[in-house]
């Protein structure tokens, strides 16, 4: 990938980001990514839990840390004191966004909240991230993101039928809302180019689910339909599952349109089947969705997952092997895009991450550096940005404040 000279499109732009974990920091890494200049506020001594948090660690390290802060700046703040609460409002009359996910309430406790801050720079947008989002009786309910996934209707969805509802392997809950405030933080963006004046993005992880819940919602309220766990399938889109492999592998094919379904009895050598009265159309092959799976299954058993992925896509049908991280760095496409790349780390030397998407073809977005040391960026920022003289800023350190 050839990398533009032109500036990322939110050079200049300036957030505070406060709070933690995964819901209002992925925001942070997102904007950081293409541009802006985001100063992560941390507790002294511990900093952001996303510090030590992982199943698996190198060297003592986290593998979380060096993504989710990438290009971000850190300081040590503590918000909890007033002088703390003082130096977040000092930021915060320079910034163009402050970024929170505490629960809702906390920051207007210590003075932070959206009119104390705006009264100080009008042109301020707050993004707020939270479990049930700033008003509503659930409002100040702890809302972390696996309980809004579950009222937001994912959790009841995945998973076998057989058992239990399932999560999702990863913090899918506080991604999306994360990504939902990152857009928020666009769209208020571009009203303050009109107005001058900012405005609150309120970013709620439950209602974040909720939006990607396709039609689930009126096909209860209209046709009494409640939506059930399938596994690996969607009901009536057929055929369209994992396929099992004589070498093992598991391969998933996507042959649900009526004229890819005759490709795929092509490929297997059974012409006949596309002509077929029960795999012919959409609403036949929902029908008999279980045999018309196994009969592919007893055709893709015998064939090594190599070959079968070349046999269809000299078809054209759309085709893949289930990934985990082994293949995707192994793969030619993911190289050639440069869709995982490296960047250096004092301790644990380069580090593999996903690369910035989407991709802006005249102005991108870029990993600059990894996520920082704790404190890293407190002389730059409190020093050079805010102008502290020596002596404050060597009382606040003694104090614990930053």
């Amino acid at each position: 990938m050839v990398e533009s000279t032109s500036a990322p499109p939110l050079e200049g732009i300036r957030v505070i980001e406060m709070g933690s974990l995964i819901a209002g920091p992925f925001c942070g890494q997102l904007l950081a990514d293409y541009g802006a200049e985001v100063i992560k506020c941390e507790p002294p001594e511990v900093g952001d839990p996303m510090r030590q948090w992982g199943r698996e660690k190198a060297r003592g390290r986290a593998l979380w840390w060096p993504i989710i802060a990438r290009n971000k700046k850190s300081v040590t703040l503590n918000l909890r004191t007033t002088e703390g609460q003082e130096l977040a409002r000092e930021l915060a009359r320079g910034a163009d966004v402050v970024l929170e996910n505490f629960r809702p309430g906390t920051m207007e406790k210590w003075g932070l909240g959206f009119d104390a801050l705006s009264a100080l720079n009008p042109g301020l947008i707050m993004v707020r991230v939270s479990g049930f989002g700033q008003n509503g009786p659930y409002a100040t309910r702890p809302g972390y993101g696996a309980i809004a996934e579950a009222m937001g209707g994912l959790r009841y969805v995945v998973g076998d039928p057989a058992s239990p509802p399932s999560r999702v392997g990863i913090s899918l809950g506080d991604s999306l809302a994360a990504t939902f405030a990152t857009m928020g933080t666009l769209l208020a963006l571009r009203s303050r180019e009109r107005t001058g004046t900012g405005q609150v993005v309120d970013a709620a992880i439950y209602e974040a689910v909720l939006a990607l819940m396709e039609s689930l919602v009126p096909e209860y309220a209209l046709a009494d339909f409640v939506r059930e766990r399938s596994g690996p399938i969607l009901p009536n889109v057929a055929p369209s599952n994992v396929y099992p492999t004589k070498d093992g592998a598991m391969v998933l094919i996507a042959a649900n349109q009526d004229t890819v379904f005759r490709r795929l009895a092509e490929a297997m050598g059974r012409p006949e089947l596309g002509a077929d009265e029960r795999y012919a159309g959409h609403t036949a092959r929902g029908q008999h969705q279980a045999e018309l799976d196994a009969l592919i299954a007893d055709w893709t058993r015998t064939l090594s997952a190599g070959e079968l992925t070349d046999t269809l896509l000299r078809h054209s049908i759309p085709v893949g092997q289930i990934y985990r991280a082994p293949e995707m760095l192994a793969d030619p496409h993911f190289t050639e895009r440069e869709s995982i790349i490296s960047r250096p780390d004092p301790d644990l030397g380069d580090v593999p991450m996903q690369n910035v998407f989407p991709r802006l073809a005249a102005t991108p977005g870029t990993v600059r550096h990894v996520g920082p040391a704790l404190g890293e960026h407190n002389d730059e920022v409190y020093q050079g940005l805010l102008g502290l003289s020596r002596e404050r800023y060597d009382a606040l350190r003694t104090a614990g404040t930053i």
